[in-house]
């Protein structure tokens, strides 16, 4: 069984000693984003997630009920949708063709 929001904080927290970053590479993060993104767009992914991580530890910051882990996931969605965009079932860079 897959661990929840709440679950997933605890254990990223245990694992990165508390004190670092949820996903110090582009290969720690989730397959789904992995799969699905280029290396760039990852990238995007990785820092504006940890960004979020450390911005929004405190539940006071997020909005209505929502964790951590999923707040920090869609400030780092919306950091990818700003330079990249979903065309023919693919992400790609806004500026190509």
């Amino acid at each position: 069984m897959r661990p929840g929001p709440v679950g997933r904080e605890a254990l990223l927290t245990r694992r990165n000693g508390g004190t670092k970053m949820p996903y110090e590479r582009n290969a720690d993060l989730p397959k789904q984003v992995r799969d699905n993104l280029p290396e760039k767009g990852q990238t995007i992914y990785r820092k504006a997630f940890n960004n979020a991580w450390d911005e929004y530890a405190d539940p006071e910051d997020r909005r209505g009920d929502a964790s951590r882990e999923e707040t920090s996931r869609r400030v780092a969605w919306a950091a990818v949708k700003q330079s990249y965009e979903k065309r023919g079932g693919r992400w790609v860079e806004k500026d190509e063709p």
